[in-house]
C-alpha cells in the first residue's frame, strides 16, 4: 500500500502557500501591462477627439507663422503666459520665476559685426509674456555708458534708446521709440511722427551695470511681426553709427522675426477638456506651444477615477488602513504627485511622438520623469488643414492612475493571501501540534522505558497508525522489547555466574588444601601458593558479585524503618578511625537529629562504599572530609579525598554496573565496579541521589549524597 508521508504533505502545503502569492502577484502584474496599453489607446484617442475638433479651421492657426521656412530662437519670439500680471517697477522682480525662460543677445546680435565688442559694452536678457489683453516685455541690459535724452531736447535719437517695431493685424509696419529723460514711468514715441504713443507704457530703471526696462501693451495692436532693438550712444561721435543690438532688422518689415501669442480661441475649446484627467497641448508645425490646458501632477487619466481614498466605515476598513497599508507599502510604492516637471512652462514641444504626428502619424511615448518620481505617457495626433499637417495635438498622463489601481489590487491580493496564510497557519499548527503531541508521547514513553541508568523499566505501546510515527512507535516498542531481554540477561548474569561458579572454586580449592597437606618440592610448592592465590582472588570477585545481588533481593524485600541518620553516619566514622589508625578523617557532621525511613544497614554499607573508595584513591599524607549537614527537609553526605580527578565525560556513568576508573596499577585487588553501583541502588531505595565531581581545585573528587528526612 503506498502511504502518504508527512513529508509529502508538508511539501505539498508549502508549494500551495508559495504558489498562491506569487500567481496573484504574475496576475496583478499582466493586469497593469494590459491596463498601460488601454490607457495609451485611450490617451491617442482623447487627442484624436481634439484634434477633429480642429480639422480645416485656418482661422485658429496664424498661416504665415505656420508656414515659415524655421523658426529661429532670438529672433522669433514666443509670448509665455504669465500667472500675473507685472507691476512695471523696473525692478524685474515678477520675473524672477521666468529667469530660465530669458534669451540673452550678444554681439551675435550686432546689427554691424565688431570682434571687439565686449560683453560690458552691449547685451541684453529679453522675454516676452501675455496676461489677459496685454503683452508684456522685460529687458536686462548692460551698458557701460547709459546716455538720457536731453531735457530741453527734441530729439529722441541723440541718447540711448529702446526701438519697437511691430506689424499690426491689418499688415501696417510701425515704428516705436522709447527714450527716457530718467528713471521712471515712460511712454513710447512714434518713430515717424515724434508724437507721444500712450498706448505702450513701460518703466524705466538704472542699475550698476545698465538699465531694466518692462514694456505694456495691448495685445489687440499687435499681429504677427515683432522686434526689439537697443541702440547705444556712447558719445557724440556715434551719433552717426551707433551700436545697434537687435533680436531681428527692424529697418526691414520682411526681415522682422515673427511673434506668437497663445491663441485664446484654442484656449478656450481646451478648457472643455480641463476635467479630461490629462495635462493637452496644441503646437504648431514648428513645435511652438500654442495653447496649453492642465496640469501634469493632476493628470492621471480615466483611471484615477473613484480611486479616492475614503475614511474608513467599518472596523475591517479602519484595521486595514491602520495596520495592513503601513506593511503593504513597505513593498508597494505610492504615486508621487510631487516630482520634477521640466515642460512646466515651454515655448516649444520635443519628442519622437510629436516629430511623427507632424509628420501625419499618430503617435505615444513613456519617459520617466528626472527625478524617477513618475512615468509620463504622452500621445500626439496631426491638425490638418487641406492635407497638410499645420500642428497637433498632445495630450500626456501620468501612471499614476494605473499604479493606484494596481496597487488597490495587490491590496486586495494580500488582504487574501494573508487570509489564506491564516487559515493555513491554523491548519498547519492543529497538524503539527497533533503530530507532535503524537511525537512527544513517543518520547515520554520512550524516556519512561528506559531509566537514567539505561535499565528497561517498561515497555512501549506501539500505535497501529499507517504514517511514519506510527513506523516510528512500532521499532521503538520491538526495540525497547529486545533490549529489555538483553538488560535481564545482564542484570541475572552475575548472580548466575556466582551461583554457578560457586561449586567448581570450592572443589578447586579443597583439591589445592589436600595438595598443600601432602609433601611438596620447592617447585611444587611455588605452583600451589599462586594457585591458592588466584583461587582466592576468583572468590572474592564471586563475594562481590553475590554481595550486589544479595543487596538487590534485600532491596526488594526489606522493610523499611524510622532511624536516625546523624547517629549511624557518627557511630560508622567511629569505626573507620578505630580500623584505619594511620588515616587522617576530617569530620563535620551536625548535632541535631535526622530522622529518616529506610534501612540503616544500607546506610552503612553505602558510606562503607565511599569511604573505601576515598581510600583506595587517596595520596598519602592527606585527609578525607566527610561532612553531613541539613538543609531544609533533606540531608546532604559529602565524602572527598585528594588524589585523581576524575575522567571527562565519566561522572554521569560511573555509578552504573561494572564501571571502574581504575588504572592496572591500581588493580591489587579484583574489582568489578560494583562499588559505587551499590552505592547508587541505596540511594535509590531511599528516593535520594548521589553525585560525584572533582572539586574547584582539580586534585580531588567530591561524592554528594542527597537523602528526604522523614516529616516530624
Amino acid at each position: 500500500m503506498l502511504r502518504f508521508g508527512l513529508r509529502s504533505k508538508f511539501i505539498l502545503l508549502s508549494c500551495f502557500l508559495f504558489l498562491l502569492p506569487w500567481l496573484g502577484y504574475e496576475y496583478v502584474w499582466e493586469m497593469e501591462k494590459f491596463l498601460r496599453q488601454g490607457q495609451e489607446k485611450t490617451l491617442v484617442g482623447t487627442t484624436r477627439a481634439l484634434a477633429t475638433a480642429l480639422h480645416e479651421r485656418p482661422a485658429l492657426f496664424d498661416e504665415q507663422t505656420n508656414f515659415l521656412d524655421q523658426v529661429v530662437k532670438g529672433r522669433d519670439l514666443y509670448a509665455y503666459n504669465l500667472k500675473n500680471p507685472i507691476q512695471l517697477d523696473g525692478k524685474l522682480n515678477d520675473w524672477e520665476s521666468y529667469q530660465p525662460l530669458f534669451w540673452h543677445y550678444d554681439k551675435r546680435y550686432l546689427q554691424k559685426t565688431d570682434n571687439k565688442h565686449q560683453a560690458s559694452d552691449l547685451s541684453f536678457d529679453h522675454m516676452v509674456g501675455k496676461f489677459d489683453n496685454y503683452l508684456y516685455a522685460a529687458f536686462k541690459v548692460t551698458d557701460n555708458t547709459l546716455i538720457y535724452r536731453a531735457k530741453n531736447s527734441l530729439s529722441i535719437t541723440n541718447n540711448d534708446y529702446l526701438q519697437i517695431g511691430l506689424k499690426t493685424p491689418d499688415g501696417q509696419f510701425n515704428t516705436y521709440i522709447i527714450a527716457p529723460r530718467q528713471d521712471g514711468w515712460v511712454n513710447a514715441f512714434d518713430a515717424n511722427t515724434k508724437a507721444p504713443f500712450t498706448k505702450i507704457q513701460g518703466y524705466f530703471e538704472s542699475t550698476e551695470s545698465g538699465y531694466n526696462v518692462e514694456l505694456r501693451f495691448p495685445i489687440s495692436m499687435l499681429g504677427n511681426k515683432l522686434g526689439f532693438a537697443i541702440v547705444d550712444i556712447d558719445s557724440k561721435e556715434a551719433l552717426l553709427e551707433p551700436k545697434i543690438m537687435s533680436t531681428s532688422n527692424l529697418n526691414n518689415p520682411n526681415d522682422l522675426g515673427s511673434v506668437l501669442v497663445p491663441s485664446p480661441e484654442i484656449s478656450r475649446i481646451l478648457k472643455g477638456m480641463g476635467h479630461s484627467g490629462s495635462r493637452i497641448w496644441v503646437v504648431d508645425n514648428h513645435h511652438r506651444v500654442l495653447a496649453q490646458s492642465g496640469t501634469i501632477q493632476n493628470a492621471d487619466g480615466v483611471w484615477a477615477d473613484g480611486l479616492a481614498n475614503k475614511a474608513p466605515e467599518t472596523w475591517w476598513q479602519r484595521f486595514e488602513q491602520n495596520y495592513l497599508h503601513p506593511i503593504y507599502y513597505k513593498i508597494l510604492t505610492r504615486p508621487e504627485n510631487e516630482f520634477l516637471d521640466t515642460l512646466h512652462d515651454v515655448a516649444s514641444m520635443q519628442g519622437t511622438h510629436l516629430a511623427k504626428a507632424l509628420k501625419g502619424q499618430p503617435a505615444s511615448s513613456w519617459r520617466l520623469t528626472p527625478d524617477s518620481k513618475a512615468v509620463i505617457l504622452s500621445a500626439a495626433y496631426p491638425i490638418w488643414i487641406q492635407d497638410q499637417v499645420i500642428g497637433a495635438v498632445i495630450a500626456e498622463e501620468t501612471t499614476n492612475g494605473v499604479r493606484t489601481l494596481r496597487n488597490k489590487s495587490l491590496e486586495k491580493l494580500f488582504n487574501v493571501i494573508l487570509a489564506v496564510m491564516l487559515i493555513g497557519t491554523v491548519t498547519l499548527f492543529f497538524f503539527a501540534s497533533r503530530i507532535s503531541n503524537r511525537i512527544r508521547r513517543l518520547r515520554d514513553t520512550a524516556e519512561q522505558a528506559i531509566d537514567a541508568q539505561g535499565r528497561v523499566t517498561g515497555s512501549i505501546n506501539y500505535s497501529d497508525a499507517n504514517d511514519e510515527i506510527g513506523d516510528l512507535s512500532r521499532s521503538f516498542s520491538n526495540i525497547v522489547s529486545r533490549l529489555g531481554g538483553y538488560t535481564d540477561y545482564l542484570e541475572n548474569m552475575s548472580s548466575r555466574l556466582s551461583h554457578e561458579l560457586r561449586t567448581p572454586v570450592a572443589v578447586v580449592r579443597s583439591s589445592l588444601e589436600n595438595l598443600q597437606s601432602l609433601p611438596q618440592n620447592e617447585q611444587s610448592q611455588k605452583y600451589l601458593d599462586r594457585a591458592s592465590e588466584g583461587v582466592k582472588r576468583l572468590g572474592k570477585i564471586i563475594t562481590t558479585m553475590s554481595e550486589a545481588t544479595r543487596l538487590e533481593q534485600s532491596i526488594q524485600s526489606n522493610e523499611s524503618e524510622p532511624f536516625d541518620l546523624q547517629k549511624v553516619i557518627n557511630g560508622c566514622m567511629q569505626g573507620y578511625q578505630l580500623t584505619y589508625p594511620n588515616q587522617l578523617f576530617t569530620l563535620d557532621v551536625c548535632q541535631s537529629k535526622l530522622p529518616m525511613q529506610g534501612a540503616p544497614e544500607f546506610i552503612a554499607q553505602l558510606l562503607d562504599k565511599l569511604i573505601s573508595n576515598a581510600l583506595e584513591f587517596s595520596k598519602a599524607n592527606t585527609a578525607i572530609n566527610v561532612s553531613l549537614k541539613q538543609s531544609e527537609n533533606k540531608a546532604t553526605l559529602t565524602v572527598s579525598n585528594t588524589g585523581p580527578a576524575l575522567p571527562e565525560g565519566l561522572t554521569e556513568h560511573i555509578f552504573d554496573s561494572m564501571v571502574s576508573v581504575r588504572s592496572q596499577q591500581m588493580q591489587q585487588q579484583p574489582h568489578l565496579g560494583l562499588g559505587l553501583y551499590i552505592v547508587r541502588l541505596v540511594c535509590d531505595y531511599h528516593k535520594g541521589s548521589v553525585t560525584a565531581q572533582n572539586n574547584e581545585q582539580g586534585n580531588g573528587v567530591v561524592f554528594t549524597v542527597t537523602l528526604p528526612l522523614a516529616n516530624g
